[in-house]
């Protein structure tokens, strides 16, 4: 298996993956229209504002890859909860990765490690390049500069969460990860130690900063909002991150950035508009552009991720993952036989088991795009920290909000919403049934300190990990280990 390090001399080469049509300087061409991948020298890779363009669709195809964001990172998140039962024993899909028993020899330990610096690489390259050229400028050299930045935070809130304690541990004193921030382009720059968590979160929220300072309030159209990073992208993942440091105060700016003081919540800058879907199930219907859709990873049939990544594979195509009778599952809002909810249609039957059929192109080309930030994670996100932070009302407000979009006649019984401590499981519980198979679960219980449950269903009985256990975050790869002598 290649590291970020034997991959650095292609690294500053580009490669045109499966945005190449999204960011086509031609508006009219369809965002399914998608060029071959193609290799440029790095001589000439920001030569003209063409090629800088195809270098900026480069970036977004580094989180696009199917054992990065484009798959198997939500597929992780969710196999290490216990919302889902594990029905395949085979480690190549992911047998160890569910009874949280993987090593640092494992190659989707080193995978994830290895693809997520490539793509902080590849942002450290463009950064470097574009920001002494001459050849863009303005307006639109600020721009492309944001999205790299944007790219960057997100590949690094990606490996935090997987390869370092939480940051409420020790409010970020633990080790981290190597804060890379320049180019490699060549061998003989491997060493160098692991930053402290608190440090990378403080680059990531500086890259995001700055990306929602460069980067434009929309698109011209919904494709390209829901495909490439705008304004409310920034602070939606800003929203996340400051999520997982505990730091309440800072969702809540953030999260009214994007959110009105009152229903309904309607977020408008310019041309772009964000908001809940009218219906659940418009989210995942097919066209992925509504304006629910922050940041969405696009698929078509010339890039769509391998079998054994791509998310409808493991739901519902060879259900290598079923529901949990114990999990989320059990919630009456997605099982009772009363129930009126609308996100219980995104679950069906199949082999007897109950699969979860949001992402349903269950056979070759796997076309579905992949949720990285929706709104509705915005208002649940904004809830939970209202409520931290002793804002009852407006926590219950958008609790509502994300609810009765989904079951306009649902209301909660004062026990689930009166004390602070109530409202804030109902929030998280809300979270479980909203957000169920996006790669949310592992994150939220490790943001909160609370151990991985055990699990009584699949191919065998796991035990519970605590917080302090070893296996409780991942091991940093042993190809890193054997090439980084600073780590």
């Amino acid at each position: 298996m290649k590291t970020i390090y034997q991959y650095k001399k292609h690294l500053a080469v580009g490669l045109i993956g499966g945005f190449a049509s999204l960011l086509s300087p031609s508006c009219t061409k369809d965002i399914l229209d998608t060029e071959p991948q193609t290799s440029i020298s790095e001589l000439s890779a920001y030569s003209t504002p063409d090629k800088i363009l195809a270098q900026v669709n480069n970036l977004y195809y580094r989180v696009q890859r199917a054992h990065f964001y484009g798959g198997r990172y939500i597929l992780f998140n969710e196999q290490r909860g216990e919302e889902f039962s594990q029905n395949s024993g085979n480690a190549a899909e992911g047998a160890l990765i569910w009874q949280n028993g993987a090593l640092s020899t494992d190659t989707f330990i080193g995978n994830l490690w290895s693809l997520a610096y490539q793509a902080i690489n590849n942002s450290n390259i463009f950064l470097d390049r574009v920001g002494t050229s001459t050849v863009v400028s303005g307006t639109l050299k600020d721009q492309y500069l944001a999205e790299a930045k944007f790219i960057r935070a997100l590949s690094y809130f990606a490996l935090v969460q997987f390869y370092a304690k939480p940051y409420l541990t020790d409010q970020g004193a633990s080790a981290g990860l190597p804060l890379r921030l320049t180019p490699e382009t060549s061998a003989g720059n491997d060493n160098l130690s692991r930053s402290t968590v608190a440090a990378i979160y403080t680059q990531i929220i500086k890259d995001l900063d700055e990306a929602e300072a460069g980067l434009p309030a929309g698109y011209a159209t919904n494709a390209l909002n829901t495909s490439r990073a705008h304004k409310a992208s920034a602070i939606a993942l800003k929203t996340r991150v400051y999520l997982a440091k505990g730091d309440f105060p800072k969702v809540i700016t953030e999260a009214q950035k994007l959110v009105p003081a009152t229903a309904p919540y309607v977020y408008t800058a310019g041309t772009t508009t964000h908001r809940l879907e009218t219906n659940i199930a418009t989210v995942f219907g097919g066209s992925y552009t509504g304006n629910e859709a922050i940041f969405f990873i696009p698929f078509n049939a010339l890039d769509g991720p391998d079998q054994q990544s791509a998310l409808a594979h493991n739901y519902i195509g060879a259900v290598i993952l079923s529901l949990s009778n114990s999990g989320i599952y059990s919630n009456t809002a997605l099982s009772g036989a009363t129930s009126t909810d609308a996100r219980k249609g995104l679950i069906t039957v199949k082999n007897s088991l109950n699969v979860l059929n949001k992402f349903p192109k269950s056979a070759t080309p796997f076309t579905d795009y992949i949720p990285v930030l929706r709104y509705a994670e915005v208002l649940l996100n904004y809830a939970e920290a209202a409520a931290e932070n002793n804002d009852l009302t407006t926590a219950r407000a958008l609790l509502d909000a994300v609810r009765k979009r989904s079951d306009a006649s649902y209301t909660f019984t004062p026990a689930a919403i009166t004390l602070k401590a109530d409202l804030i499981n109902t929030i998280l519980t809300e979270r479980r049934i909203e957000l169920l198979g996006e790669g949310f679960r592992t994150f939220d219980l490790q943001r909160r300190l609370q151990p991985l449950p055990a699990k009584t269903e699949g191919i065998v009985n796991v035990a519970q990990v605590p917080t302090t256990a070893s296996n409780y975050i991942w091991p940093i790869p042993a190809d890193e280990q054997g090439t980084n002598g600073g780590i």
